[in-house]
C-alpha cells in the first residue's frame, strides 16, 4: 500500500486538508498495479461522471462485509440498471408522496420527545428517526426488532474512528477468537433473520419496497436468498446511516447561530408548511443544502475502475485506473464556495449548483437513490424541531468530524440543551 492511500485510509479528512490547495487538485493515492487518483476538480469530476460508460463501480473494502458482495451500492452493467429500475421510483415522486404521512408522523413523534427532556444526544436521537422511517418504506414496520440489529452490527464496527480502523484493518483468520470473527458470527445470524418469512403489516399506502424486491418480477427477477439479505442489509445501512449525520450535523450548525436560527424560525412562524416542498421554505431548504456542502456525511463518491485504456482528464489513462471524486474538496474550494468553512445558507437561496459543483449525493448514473428521501427527511425534521424546542449552543468541539466507516459524522457524544418554546 502507498503512502498517500495508507494517510487517507488513516487520517481521513486531515489527510485532505493537506493536499487541498494544490493547484492540480489531484493527488495519486497509489501507482501500482494501476494509478488510484482522487480528484476534486470540477471539469475532473464532470468529465468523469460523462464517461462512466467506460467504467465500473469498485467494492468498498470497508462496507462489503456488512452488505455483501452483491449489494445494489456496488452493482455494475445491466445488475445496477435493474436495481435503479426497481428501487428508484419507491424512493421519489409520487411514490415517496404517498409515504408522506407516515414520515411526518414519526418525525412529529421525535420532534415532541424533545419537548420531554432537557438535553439530548443529537447523532443517537437523529439515528432512531431515520432508522424508523427507513423500516417503514422498506418493511413497513418502523419498530422491527430486526432494524435495531442492524443499526446495533453497525454501531458495533463503524460506531467510532477506532471501531472502524480495527473492524477495517483487524481481521485475522476466522479459525482464531477474535472482534471479527463475533462481527461475522452476528452478522450471518442476522442475514438469515432478514430473510425468515413472516407476516408483514399493511397499515401503508404503499407496498413495502423489500416486497417489490422479493416479487420475482423483471427487471431484477428471482433473488436468492445470499442476495435478497445483500440487499436488505444495503438498504437500512444506507437509508438511515448517512441521513442521520446530516440531520445532526444540520442540528449542531444551527445551534452554533442564533441569528439564522430566528430567521429561519420566522420563516417556519409564517408558514404552515412542514418542510416536504422546498419552495415553500427556501431558508430551510437552503440551511439543509449548506449543512450537506460544509459537512458531508460521505466524503467520496464511489471508486470509479476504468474498463479500457482511454484518454481523460486531459492525459492518457490505462484500464484499471481508479478514479474517486472528492466530495469533501470539492465543496471547500474558495474560487467556487467564497470562505468555504463559513456555514452560509445564502450560497444557496434562488441559485442551484451543478453536479460538478456540488455532489453531496454524487453523480452520473451512480448518483444516490435515496437523495430526494433524504433531503425529505432532513427539512421535515428541522422544521419539526424548531418549531417545538429552542437549541441551546453546543461546544464548537462537539463539531469535529469523526470517522463511521466510510463516512464522517459529528462527534457521537455530540449533545444539545433543549426548551419548549414559549
Amino acid at each position: 500500500m502507498s503512502l498517500n492511500k495508507l494517510r487517507f485510509g488513516l487520517q481521513g479528512l486531515a489527510f485532505l486538508d493537506t493536499v487541498s490547495t494544490r493547484p492540480e487538485r489531484t493527488v495519486r493515492l497509489k501507482s501500482t498495479p494501476a494509478p488510484h487518483l482522487l480528484l476534486w476538480g470540477p471539469e475532473d469530476i464532470a468529465e468523469v461522471f460523462r464517461s462512466e460508460r467506460d467504467m465500473h463501480l469498485d467494492q468498498s473494502d470497508t462496507l462489503r462485509p456488512l452488505v455483501g458482495d452483491t449489494s445494489l451500492l456496488f452493482a455494475n452493467g445491466t445488475r445496477h440498471a435493474a436495481y435503479r429500475q426497481v428501487v428508484g421510483p419507491a424512493l421519489r415522486g409520487n411514490r415517496l408522496a404517498a409515504h408522506h404521512p407516515a414520515i411526518a408522523e414519526t418525525v412529529n413523534h421525535a420532534a415532541d420527545e424533545l419537548t420531554r427532556t432537557d438535553t439530548f444526544v443529537v447523532p443517537e436521537w437523529a439515528r432512531r428517526l431515520t432508522l424508523r422511517i427507513i423500516g417503514t418504506i422498506l418493511l413497513d414496520d418502523e419498530d422491527s426488532d430486526l432494524l435495531t440489529r442492524v443499526s446495533d452490527l453497525v454501531e458495533h464496527v463503524l460506531g467510532t474512528p477506532s471501531r472502524t480502523l480495527r473492524y477495517r484493518y483487524l481481521r485475522p483468520p476466522t479459525t482464531l477468537p477474535s472482534l471479527w470473527r463475533t462481527f461475522l458470527r452476528d452478522r450471518d445470524t442476522l442475514r438469515e433473520d432478514l430473510t425468515t418469512p413472516r407476516p408483514r403489516p399493511t397499515t401503508s399506502r404503499c407496498p413495502a419496497l423489500a416486497t417489490e424486491l422479493t416479487s420475482g418480477n423483471p427487471p431484477l427477477g428471482p433473488l436468492d436468498e445470499n442476495e435478497l439479505a445483500d440487499q436488505l442489509m444495503s438498504l437500512i445501512f444506507a437509508g438511515h446511516e448517512t441521513t442521520a449525520s446530516a440531520i445532526a450535523w444540520t442540528l449542531y450548525w444551527l445551534a452554533c447561530d442564533d441569528h439564522l436560527r430566528t430567521d429561519l424560525r420566522a420563516e417556519l412562524t409564517a408558514s404552515t408548511a412542514d418542510g416536504s416542498t422546498a419552495a415553500e421554505l427556501p431558508l430551510l431548504d437552503a440551511v439543509c443544502r449548506e449543512s450537506l456542502r460544509i459537512t458531508p456525511p460521505a466524503t467520496i463518491a464511489g471508486h470509479r475502475v476504468l474498463t479500457t485504456d482511454q484518454e481523460l482528464l486531459g492525459r492518457p489513462l490505462t484500464k484499471g485506473t481508479t478514479l474517486t471524486p472528492c466530495i469533501h474538496l470539492a465543496h471547500r474550494q474558495p474560487d467556487t464556495y467564497p470562505h468555504p468553512e463559513r456555514f452560509d445558507p445564502h450560497r444557496f437561496l434562488d441559485r442551484k449548483w451543478s453536479t460538478q459543483h456540488y455532489l453531496p449525493f454524487g453523480g452520473g448514473t451512480r448518483r444516490c437513490l435515496g437523495a430526494d428521501l433524504a433531503m425529505l427527511e432532513m427539512c421535515m425534521t428541522i422544521a419539526a424541531v424548531l418549531r417545538r424546542v429552542e437549541l441551546g449552543r453546543p461546544s464548537r468541539r462537539a463539531g469535529t468530524p469523526h470517522r463511521r466507516g466510510p463516512a464522517m459524522g459529528p462527534a457521537p457524544t455530540l449533545t444539545l440543551t433543549v426548551r419548549p418554546c414559549p
